[in-house]
């Protein structure tokens, strides 16, 4: 490091952490990003398949989970999707729109790092990589920092390092652990936007069927969704899962609709008048991949050459709740190991949501993922990592 001193010190060079230090090394603040890692942001890296949900262009406070729903309004309208689209299209980055709303980059996700990082430099903002912080101290009105390259000072501190998902990239709990010792409350935390797991009977009925893909409903309490759903060899993944995933808690039940258009019993009455003579495997088959059909049947017994002229009622609409109310209840999940966020964290009631800062410490901001305001799926979870980092580099 060129200097030991700054005006604020930033721990966390991902998405949060560099959206901050471009604001506040635009207004003139020397700035120090460090990271433990190697490389920076490098869940934006991975991020949408490589390419970057940078951003939903309907990003709305409904969008986002957390204990005080209300913390996340003030960040989220100050600086919103289309603030970040301005700075890509201006950059020259390509995009497109995948589904309504969500955003990603036409060529690769290093396109939205090298913008961050250039946006960093140009602005006189230092960053500083392979480092990591072994203690934080206040001191007066500001901080010192001991790192592993030796000691720093910094009139403010802003935490960006995340939360505990995918900790193969470096996540670790030191957010909350800063939190706590400066008397923060943490919101319990688990794994967010994560497959479910099935055992035992549950995931042997759904054996060979890895690898099927359909649109489902999936609905836990009054929360649904439909989207992509996807059968592994570990239980059950896709959009619509993961989703409802930061919905569910242990010994809840998730009801899956595998026809969401469509209501099973009328479809199957509509088929038994049209065609009698075709057979019920074949009929199931038109409205479910062929495998997934197939398991249906075993689960109920029902004999695929049946004659649709032959069935019942109550047969069908056995059937038809197969279908539309698929209803069971997850092991559990795989875990913070390829869980895309991290539900729960600080407690926000201890947070200015115009700044960030900590109302217990004055000058200690903590920002992004590591805080208890959590997206869904598809760009909302950087949208708030835009906004919150926007909102702190205001203030710091």
């Amino acid at each position: 490091m060129t200097a030991a001193k700054f005006d604020v010190v930033i721990v966390g060079a991902g998405a949060a952490g560099l959206m901050c230090g471009i604001e506040a090394a635009r207004r003139g603040r020397r700035v120090a990003v460090i990271d433990h890692a190697k490389k920076p942001a490098e869940k934006i890296r991975i991020s949408g398949g490589g390419r970057c949900n940078f951003t939903h262009l309907q990003a709305t406070p409904k969008n986002f989970l957390s204990q005080n729903p209300h913390f996340c309004i003030s960040a989220l309208k100050r600086f919103t999707p289309w603030d970040f689209l301005d700075r890509v299209v201006k950059r020259g980055i390509r995009y497109f729109e995948k589904t309504e709303g969500q955003l990603f980059c036409e060529t690769s996700a290093g396109d939205i790092i090298d913008m961050l990082l250039d946006d960093l430099a140009d602005a006189g903002g230092e960053l500083y990589l392979g480092i990591s912080v072994e203690g934080v101290t206040k001191t007066g009105p500001g901080f010192e920092i001991d790192t592993s390259n030796g000691n720093l000072t910094a009139e403010k501190l802003v935490i960006a390092t995340g939360g505990l998902s995918i900790p193969k990239m470096g996540a670790t709990g030191f957010a909350y652990g800063i939190a706590r010792q400066f008397g923060h409350e943490i919101i319990e935390t688990r794994a967010g936007l994560v497959p479910f797991t099935l055992g035992g009977e549950k995931l042997a009925a759904i054996e060979g069927l890895s690898g099927v893909s359909l649109t489902a409903r999936v609905a836990c309490g009054k929360a649904s969704f439909t989207d992509g759903f996807l059968f592994t060899h570990r239980g059950l993944s896709g959009p619509a899962i993961l989703q409802i995933s930061s919905y569910w808690k242990p010994g809840e039940a998730i009801e899956v609709d595998l026809l969401p258009d469509m209501n099973g019993f009328d479809y199957l009455q509509s088929r038994r008048k049209d065609r009698p003579k075709q057979t019920l495997g074949n009929v199931v088959a038109e409205i479910q991949p062929r495998r997934l059909s197939d398991r249906i049947l075993e689960w109920h017994d029902l004999p695929p050459e049946a004659r649709m002229a032959d069935l019942g009622n109550a047969t069908l609409q056995t059937l038809a709740d197969a279908v539309n109310r698929w209803t069971f209840i997850p092991d559990g999940t795989e875990g913070y190991r390829t869980a895309e966020v991290t539900l729960g964290g600080i407690d926000t009631r201890a947070l200015s949501s115009q700044t960030m800062e900590s109302q217990l410490c004055p000058g200690l901001y903590f920002i992004g993922e590591c805080v208890d305001v959590t997206g869904w799926l598809g760009g909302y979870n950087f949208q708030w990592a835009w906004s919150s980092g926007w909102a702190a580099g205001q203030a710091v």
